[in-house]
């Protein structure tokens, strides 16, 4: 994959299409974090509703399963040869796209 290509729009889904550049462009973090803000405040909530409610130990664990995730697609977007940054952004994105389809 060549390097212009790598980090674009195209690469890097999040939820709200609003934010992304209407060209395949170079994204910022700041972007990645405003286009996921919807599931980044649903499992914050979620986090925080389990570790007061049940046991720290469940929120810990909910974070360690988001962790794992990103790390399982920061290194497929690696094994198909994107960069990391395009790997580092789209997993961070896809994660956080992906775990709230069901909400």
């Amino acid at each position: 994959m060549r390097p212009e290509q790598c980090v674009t729009g195209n690469h890097i889904e999040v939820c709200h299409g609003s934010v992304l550049p209407s060209a395949p462009d170079r994204i910022s973090f700041w972007m990645v974090l405003r286009g996921s803000l919807l599931p980044i405040l649903v499992w914050t909530g979620v986090g925080c509703f389990a570790y007061f409610v049940f046991n720290p130990v469940v929120a810990i664990v909910l974070g360690g399963l988001l962790t794992l995730l990103f790390i399982v697609g920061f290194g497929l977007r690696r094994r198909a040869k994107h960069s990391v940054r395009c790997s580092a952004y789209g997993a961070l994105g896809g994660v956080l796209d992906k775990s709230i389809t069901g909400f």
